[in-house]
């Protein structure tokens, strides 16, 4: 049963991606006055269809004197990765397999910037490992602030296992909102989202870590990338503001995942230092203040 259930998720993922993709291009285009996407199919509907059968059938190339196993492997473990969170999401009680669901998601993420890393080093190129360098930065900086924030809504729960959260649908109001939004905030760093695209800064970088992959490789950085973001979204809607059903946790995560597309299209490309003075300076020290808050008189 679990077996079927992971397809069953996996195949969900794929059909997620391509479509919030598409999502993105055409929010994007109406934001900037522009049509976007609208020529294959009824109103455009199948241009993610066309650009992943584009991407499938082009060729794989590789570039001079580049690390052949990290060039290649690494887009590929992006897509194990992401599955293998997506298999932690409680969708149904037969997940039980995970009563530390949420550990085995932090060992999972934090090893998945080794990902970008080996991209950005196996490419043997300077613009590749740049942004690689700055994406493990950023990603180092902001796991830490991630782990304390979701500290909080586990402490509450007393569990690491996700699937009570929608059992015992807590509702925490606004005691938790400051934290919510900087678990927001976290998120965008944590995925390289703008306006905390360093790895990707196109006037910087050309397109950063993942600037000489093209055809299948470039096509799993993509899915890693998207996924994450949709997954990580309805993480969010479980552990601050969960329901009892999944549909509706599912529904908000997506609109939670939209906010994203409209970061990305409102707010330009933030300034480095700033970026980790905002997680060491200002995140980290208003998470540790807001913990002796609420748990000082338990300590």
């Amino acid at each position: 049963m679990f077996v079927i259930n992971f397809i069953l998720v996996i195949v969900s993922v794929l059909v997620a991606v391509l479509y919030f993709t598409m999502f993105e291009r055409k929010l994007m285009s109406y934001i900037q006055l522009r049509k976007g996407p609208n020529k294959v199919g009824f109103l455009g509907l199948f241009t993610p269809l066309a650009d992943a059968l584009k991407l499938l059938f082009k060729s794989m190339g590789l570039v001079l004197n580049s690390n052949e196993l990290f060039f290649y492997i690494s887009p590929v473990f992006s897509v194990i990765f992401l599955f293998l969170v997506w298999s932690l999401f409680p969708f149904l009680s037969s997940n039980n397999l995970f009563w530390y669901g949420f550990i085995l998601f932090m060992c999972i993420s934090s090893v998945n910037v080794y990902c970008i890393l080996g991209s950005g080093w196996g490419s043997n190129s300077k613009y590749c490992l740049l942004g690689a360098v700055r994406g493990l930065a950023q990603v180092v900086s902001y796991e830490i602030l991630f782990v304390f924030i979701s500290f909080f809504p586990l402490c509450f729960q007393g569990t690491y296992f996700l699937f009570s959260f929608i059992q015992i649908n807590y509702f925490y109001g606004l005691w938790l909102f400051p934290l919510f939004f900087l678990w927001v905030v976290s998120c965008i760093a944590e995925t390289n989202r703008s306006p905390f695209d360093f790895s990707e800064g196109e006037s910087e970088l050309v397109s950063g870590f993942n600037t000489e992959y093209g055809a299948m490789e470039f096509a799993c950085l993509f899915l890693g990338e998207y996924g994450q973001i949709i997954f990580i979204s309805c993480l969010g809607i479980v552990l601050y503001y969960p329901f009892n059903y999944v549909l509706v946790n599912l529904f908000l995560g997506l609109i939670l995942a939209i906010s994203f597309i409209w970061f990305r299209s409102t707010f330009p490309r933030f300034r480095y230092d700033l970026l980790m003075e905002l997680a060491w300076c200002f995140g980290l020290i208003f998470v540790l203040v807001f913990f002796f808050y609420l748990f000082g008189d338990v300590i």
